[in-house]
């Protein structure tokens, strides 16, 4: 805890048994609470690593569900539990925990409501190994996106994220996809109902054992990106209303 609010780390995961142990072990449990894993149905032995390491709250999925819908299902799990801080971290290792304190902290002492760990701050994506198209394709619907949006993000598209609870009760999350997109739809919930949120540098890695996506499924999140923001654009300044933002 910090300042009696509860923290719960959240791990959505698939096929993560070869880092999870990693992950797990640098989680800083003098003030996490809590852990969630939610296993969308992974062809390895991704659960039962995380009862071997001791997590007690192990959902799986009985089919694969998609990124979006292990998150509904980690986020409805933690504030369950009475979450008051959700950190969401990938167990791919791709993303460091012992940034948990920054962000956790930032938003216990009520300074921001959301903190989103960046990649593109500084120059640890490139540094890290992320492909060079990647990292130009997050360039561009980044700028496209705070142009449309009217926002100053460094990018939109990590997987490091913290909430307070509170957000839960401004937005709602079933709304959105169950896809990849379900992250750029979320922050631009948390945008419409106008939330502040800070960004902290993030170094990355990308190796063999991280999760990565496709060059098929990547063009497919880039348009659903293009169209989140369009459609944020359009909800807010043109009066044509979409679901997602009511």
């Amino acid at each position: 805890m910090i300042n009696n609010l509860e923290i719960i780390v959240v791990l959505p995961a698939y096929n993560a048994a070869r880092t999870l142990e990693k992950t797990y072990n640098e989680i800083p449990f003098d003030i996490v609470d809590a852990v969630i894993l939610v296993d969308d149905s992974s062809t390895d032995n991704t659960s039962e690593i995380a009862a071997q390491l001791g997590i007690k709250n192990v959902i799986r999925h009985d089919i694969n569900k998609g990124y979006g819908a292990n998150q509904k299902s980690c986020y409805r799990k933690a504030l369950e539990l009475g979450a008051d801080i959700i950190i969401m971290l990938h167990p791919d290792y791709q993303y460091t925990p012992k940034l948990i304190h920054s962000m956790a902290y930032l938003i216990a002492n009520d300074v921001y409501k959301v903190v989103l760990g960046s990649r593109i701050l500084g120059k640890g994506a490139l540094n890290g190994g992320m492909p060079v198209y990647k990292y130009i394709a997050n360039r561009f619907l980044t700028l496209f996106q705070n142009i449309l949006m009217n926002q100053k993000l460094a990018e939109y598209h990590t997987g490091y994220r913290a909430f307070s609870s509170e957000i839960f009760q401004k937005i709602d999350i079933h709304k959105n996809s169950d896809d990849f997109v379900f992250d750029n739809q979320m922050l631009a919930q948390i945008c419409m109902a106008n939330f502040e949120i800070a960004e902290i540098t993030c170094p990355t890695k990308y190796f063999e054992e991280a999760s990565s996506i496709n060059f098929a499924r990547s063009t497919k999140y880039g348009f659903g990106v293009l169209g989140t923001c369009i459609q944020y654009f359009s909800h807010r300044n043109l009066g044509i209303k979409f679901k997602i933002f009511k």
